[in-house]
């Protein structure tokens, strides 16, 4: 199968489209804008899949694509906004509704904490800690090297204690 065939490109689709568009949605807090700026992400991949060189993985350059779209419309519309956990219910039949209700406000808590921070720290938190790339992806992804990585998510995890310090709640609590 050719690499720019349609139907190579339907299998990468199908299988990152949901992962890129739940990274761009955790960015920029909107679901018609990030299925707008999914979509974009995947016609500018199509554009250039013969000039895939197989150096990365398909995933990460999948996401440094869809990141470069994303800061591109944040910077066009100077719109830095986080996910809000807000719109999300958390159902489990384990928990007792007391508990559900704890967690949700901890979530809250910690994204309305994380909104506050620099974008690389969001980028860099949300992509290590919640979608729990490794050092290497993140670094492609952002293209960043390895140790800017290891910093920056230090620097950004010790901005997220400080900023949940300053909400009175410990991070062990929220995490």
């Amino acid at each position: 199968m050719k690499r720019n065939s349609a139907e190579h490109f339907e299998q990468i689709y199908t299988e990152y489209s949901d992962k890129i568009y739940g990274y761009i949605f955790l960015l920029v807090n909107n679901k018609e804008i990030a299925e707008d700026l999914t979509q974009e992400a995947f016609i500018k991949a199509f554009r250039s899949l013969n000039q895939f060189n197989g150096e990365s993985h398909m995933f990460t350059w999948l996401f440094r694509i869809a990141r470069n779209v994303t800061i591109d419309f944040l910077r066009k519309k100077r719109l830095y906004q986080f996910f809000s956990i807000d719109k999300y219910q958390f159902e489990s039949e384990k928990q007792s509704p007391l508990e559900i209700v704890l967690k949700g406000e901890n979530i809250t808590i910690l994204y309305e904490a994380i909104r506050k921070l620099k974008i690389s720290y969001q980028e860099v938190i949300i992509l290590r800690k919640i979608k729990e790339f490794s050092i290497k992806e993140t670094a492609e992804i952002l293209n960043w090297n390895e140790n800017k990585v290891k910093i920056t998510t230090s620097r950004a995890m010790a901005a997220l204690k400080k900023e949940l310090l300053k909400r009175r709640v410990s991070r062990e609590e929220v995490i």
